[in-house]
């Protein structure tokens, strides 16, 4: 998929204020500090379309960027951020549920994990409640570069093979790096293909 457009639409509080067009919507969600705003940049090849900033937990609202005119990335905040108020945190969490819930267009959502750590139940927690709650999803490790691609990939490995506890069948999932652009082709086909599956069963 060739990026030619990408550009900030709206922040919405409630999944009411997000837009109202039927446009297919590709949502991405991790803890805060995974380093979701610079995957999207280098994702959409944009520098500053999603604000990176030095303190984690700064995403509040449901965030939609615009690509090519044809479907929506969504920025959703991050959970399970220990230096939030716990109401601040019960509002974000009913926004996210939601969202992730109530939302016809959201197609696929990417959830991000930093690949130099061990699972987290927090993380896998939200794993497990996307598979039951029958979402489509798939996870995508960041801050590969940090580790180098052989241990990358063993980490990714020891990852998914926690989920096999809980998991028949694993979600796809894709090893990224937002300085190297390692793993951008990756994601951007399986969006591209999810699309045009799309399509063709219109």
């Amino acid at each position: 998929m060739d990026i030619k457009k990408s550009e900030f639409t709206i922040s919405a509080a409630t999944v009411s204020q997000c837009p109202k067009d039927t446009k297919p919507e590709f949502a991405f969600i991790g803890r805060s500090n995974v380093g979701k705003s610079s995957l999207i940049n280098m994702l959409c090849n944009h520098k500053g379309l999603a604000k990176t900033s030095a303190t984690p937990g700064k995403t509040l609202l449901i965030n939609h960027f615009i690509i090519n005119n044809e479907w929506y990335l969504v920025d959703l905040p991050g959970y399970g951020f220990a230096k939030r108020s716990k109401t601040v945190q019960k509002k974000l969490d009913q926004m996210i549920t939601s969202y992730i819930l109530q939302r016809e267009q959201l197609i696929n959502t990417f959830v991000l994990i930093d690949i130099r750590h061990d699972p987290m139940k927090i993380d896998t927690d939200f794993i497990n409640w996307l598979g039951e709650s029958s979402v489509p999803f798939a996870i995508i490790f960041t801050k590969a570069d940090k580790l180098g691609p052989v241990k990358a990939k063993q980490n990714a490995a020891k990852w998914m093979n926690s989920l096999k506890e809980q998991w028949e069948e694993l979600p796809p999932y894709f090893i990224t790096s937002s300085e190297k652009k390692t793993g951008r082709d990756e994601v951007l086909t399986y969006i591209e293909d999810i699309l045009k599956s799309l399509k063709e069963g219109e």
